[in-house]
């Protein structure tokens, strides 16, 4: 079902997230503790963005497990970003490739997903049908994630070049009608797992939604404060105190340190806007 994390605020290096706390990114890769299958192996991603260098983000995906990867373990130390996503792999729709990996990258944006569309290939051509020459054209794999982030980005452009929060929650939205259309149609009847996170280096948005309003989605969680800091092999979230401000979102908590995480209401999205206050929006 995979894992994922999302993260903006101040400045931090990617290994306080992927590898120091006690329940990092990669000990989830390995031993995922909110999933009943615990592993995470099917390749991973991790993106971020350096604005002094760009608008658009870096991105590093990899087929390997995330656990078992030399380049990651040297890099992640020394990569500093406010804004950065990642994502370990357990395969689900597509082969285990880098075209399958995530995070998505367009343009200036990054998505990353944690569940999934059963029979998903039921809707696959139809959902490609209602895409622009642009985004048909952008899709490169074979996930469901891949496609449902296309259909978002098509809502998202009727937004112009400038949108906010609110205007990536209306189009996440959006993408949920039109999924919930085309499983009627198309008589899916299984439950799909939606948990997403948008970045776009500015602002970030995070989806914990399911079908089935009956069942409970998967985990999702966030953390705010000053900043995360790891020392002497313990992290946590500084309170907010001044201007400084950081949020955090994640499939699993990082920490056994309850008062730094707290669970996204069911079928909610949650809102970081650019001054990094935090909303929350039901999704109806």
């Amino acid at each position: 079902m995979c894992r994922l994390l999302a993260y903006l605020g101040q400045p931090i290096a990617m290994d306080k997230f992927l590898y120091e706390p006690e329940n990092s990114m990669i000990k989830q890769s390995i031993n995922a503790k909110e999933l009943e299958e615990p592993l995470n192996g099917d390749g991973f991603g991790v993106g971020w963005y350096t604005p002094t260098v760009s608008e658009e983000p870096a991105v590093f995906v990899s087929v390997y497990p995330a656990w078992n990867n030399r380049n990651l373990r040297y890099l992640a130390p020394k990569i500093v970003s406010g804004s950065l996503i990642a994502h370990v792999r357990a395969a689900s729709v597509g082969d285990v490739s880098e075209s399958n990996c995530h995070p998505f990258h367009f343009k200036n944006m990054l998505m990353a997903h944690n569940g999934g569309v059963e029979q998903f290939e039921k809707i696959k051509r139809p959902l490609k049908s209602m895409l622009s020459d642009e985004q048909y054209l952008w899709v490169k794999g074979q996930t469901d994630s891949e496609h449902l982030f296309a259909l978002f980005l098509d809502a998202l452009k009727k937004k112009g070049e400038t949108f906010t929060a609110d205007d990536v929650a209306d189009c996440f939205q959006e993408m949920i009608n039109h999924l919930n259309l085309l499983m009627t149609t198309y008589g899916i009847e299984e439950d799909a797992y939606l948990n997403m996170v948008f970045v776009d280096g500015e602002r970030m948005v995070g989806l914990r939604y399911v079908t089935n309003a009956a069942v409970e989605p998967l985990s999702l969680y966030y953390s705010e404060g000053s900043k995360y800091v790891c020392e002497d092999g313990m992290c946590r979230m500084v309170p907010a105190e001044g201007k400084d401000k950081s949020v955090m979102i994640v499939s699993e908590k990082l920490t056994s340190i309850a008062e730094d995480w707290r669970p996204i209401p069911k079928n909610h999205m949650i809102l970081v806007y650019k001054d990094l206050s935090v909303g929350f929006r039901r999704v109806s």
